[in-house]
């Protein structure tokens, strides 16, 4: 069954516990919030996140300024600037690489400015909250799957295809993966599959034609998105080569349910995108939010179903 950690839900019960005590202001009184995400618009987890934030935006009565960057650092910088500018009531903000976000924090604190990591996180800037995957625990989560279910072994070298090589999600999901497989002998291979799906299929396909991988740990969506697509260009049948990553969309979730990926995480990306304007919305009333909220699951054939119905309603 779908569920997020204890440490998550108590958290997101502390949250809603605000949400269904907060009244919508008026116009006059409505809080300002700048939203700014590293992805891009068209992407299936955003159009998901991007729905569930403005749904807390209608409910809560708040004016949320969401931007998305496409994987801009430099235009996601421009923004986190011009939201310091406007002296907005909170800031919530992806952070895709590691110490982007060091003096704009700073600056935001000195401010008096709540600011909220989610989907990526940097603790070390001294955010005050989170809404997100442990990405570091989803890697040694992955890699344990594979171990525990004697997929691999010592001497193989896993697939690890990624979007974007160097960025936050990658190296921290790599650590997780390392923290398994360094100590049992079994290697693995990061590869820059891009971000053009069809340059994504095209690269994909290259490697497992040329490498016949053992298995695959799908660091990304869209990498993880395009395994079956993959597996049918390259003449591999599903189940032949396990197969975990990510899984918050529909082409995985299918993927799931077919057999071409043996288990994928889902972050609950309307929950991801919510949760981060109701934590806003307590911290510009005064309420303490030292706290994260962990939005993780691992599903499988056997409980795929409810991810797939979801997706299913919004044809």
């Amino acid at each position: 069954m779908l569920a997020m950690t204890k440490r998550g839900l108590a958290a997101a019960a502390a949250a809603m516990i605000g949400l269904a005590l907060a009244s919508p202001g008026s116009a006059a009184e409505k809080k300002v919030f700048y939203l700014l995400s590293h992805g891009g618009p068209s992407d299936a987890f955003w159009i998901d996140w991007n729905a569930g934030a403005v749904k807390a935006c209608d409910q809560l009565g708040v004016t949320c300024k969401i931007s998305f960057s496409g994987g801009d650092m430099a235009a996601q910088k421009e923004a986190f600037n011009s939201a310091l500018a406007a002296k907005p009531d909170g800031i919530a903000t992806t952070s895709a690489q590691p110490g982007l976000w060091t003096k704009e924090v700073a600056a935001a604190k000195a401010a008096g400015i709540p600011i909220i990591f989610f989907n990526t996180d940097d603790p070390a800037t001294g955010r005050q909250a989170y809404v997100g995957a442990d990405l570091t625990e989803a890697g040694a989560i992955w890699a344990k799957y594979l171990v525990d279910h004697k997929m691999v072994k010592k001497g193989d070298k896993v697939f690890l295809p990624v979007e974007v090589p160097g960025a936050s999600y990658q190296q921290l999901e790599t650590q997780g993966v390392a923290s398994v497989f360094d100590p049992l002998g079994i290697k693995y291979d990061v590869v820059d599959c891009g971000t053009d799906p069809a340059g994504i299929i095209a690269k994909m396909t290259d490697y497992v034609v040329a490498n016949h991988p053992p298995a695959v740990i799908a660091l990304g969506d869209s990498v993880a998105a395009s395994i079956k697509r993959v597996f049918d260009s390259a003449g591999v049948k599903p189940g032949t080569a396990p197969v975990v990553g990510w899984g918050n969309s529909k082409d995985t979730a299918e993927e799931v349910e077919s057999g071409y990926v043996n288990a994928a995480a889902w972050q609950y990306p309307s929950a991801q995108g919510f949760m981060p304007v109701a934590l806003l919305s307590l911290a510009a009333s005064g309420e303490p939010i030292g706290y994260d909220i962990h939005t993780f699951s691992l599903y499988d054939k056997s409980s795929v179903g409810p991810i797939l119905n979801l997706y299913n309603k919004k044809k």
